[in-house]
């Protein structure tokens, strides 16, 4: 048995190392990639086969993001970036549990011991592709709330430089609520850099953790007991990729809303 933390190289192009996680992830963007060609290729009036079951999913998403953001426009405005993280998460999260997929790779000798190298890991596993993700996910969020209020509008609600002095018979005194504002709005920002550290080390420890659990069960009484930790790996692995997006919805919300339009909703 065999536990690591970082990803284990499969192959090499040139010197840039190709691991077991990478090979997922680009396996699942083929399929995703694929079947959205499909669907968008036989689209028809009336859908049937895989139209409906994509339609479907991708409906039931779009409603529940409508009751979140309660505003049908910005649903359809974030969803491509949401529904993406999601889909792309659950499908990398759900590969861990099918059974029979670390036991497939290539041995390798290391510090003497010849161990056992998996062709196929849990992308959400690695913490690089997790922090990829949500740099991703943050970036996207400081793009739409430039885009849906303006540069200067955005900046204000980490740089708040107006309230910091009032006027006073034409001279300028420093203002103690404007201070605390600027000083909030500073924290705000340190808080949008702390997401990236809060999302992927959230989605990489909880699936790494089930992934450990799952490989030392599995070792230890290879049959039947695993059973209730592959469903409870199931359902784990779907929180935690609606977690992601759903966060990613809230934070998308509140960087196109307004700091006044905040308040009164």
């Amino acid at each position: 048995m065999n536990i690591s933390l970082a990803a284990e190289p499969i192959f090499y192009i040139g010197t840039f190392p190709i691991t077991n996680t990478l090979l997922v992830a680009w396996v699942i963007i083929a399929f995703l990639v694929t079947v959205a060609f499909l669907t968008r290729k036989n689209l028809r009036e009336i859908p049937r086969g895989l139209q409906n079951i994509v339609e479907i999913i991708m409906d039931g998403a779009l409603t529940f993001m409508e009751t979140i953001t309660n505003d049908r426009k910005q649903a359809l405005k974030f969803f491509p970036i949401v529904f993406s993280i999601f889909i792309f998460v659950i499908f990398s999260n759900w590969i861990e549990i099918v059974p029979g997929l670390g036991s497939i790779g290539i041995w390798e000798e290391h510090y003497g011991k010849t161990i056992l190298i998996p062709f196929i890991r849990s992308s959400s596993a690695d913490l690089n592709v997790t922090l990829a993700i949500a740099i991703f996910s943050v970036i996207s969020i400081q793009v739409l709330g430039i885009i849906s209020l303006g540069f200067f509008k955005y900046a204000g609600k980490f740089l708040p430089f107006g309230g910091l002095f009032q006027m006073k018979k034409g001279i300028p005194i420093p203002s103690f609520n404007g201070f605390v504002m600027f000083t909030a709005g500073c924290l705000e920002m340190v808080a949008e850099v702390a997401k990236i550290v809060s999302f992927s080390f959230r989605l990489f420890g909880n699936i790494f953790a089930g992934e450990v659990l799952l490989l030392v069960v599995s070792f230890l009484v290879p049959y039947v007991v695993p059973l209730p930790f592959l469903f409870l790996e199931i359902f784990v692995g779907f929180i935690q990729a609606l977690v992601f997006a759903m966060l990613t919805l809230v934070f998308l919300k509140m960087a196109a809303t307004a700091h006044g339009e905040e308040a009164h909703h």
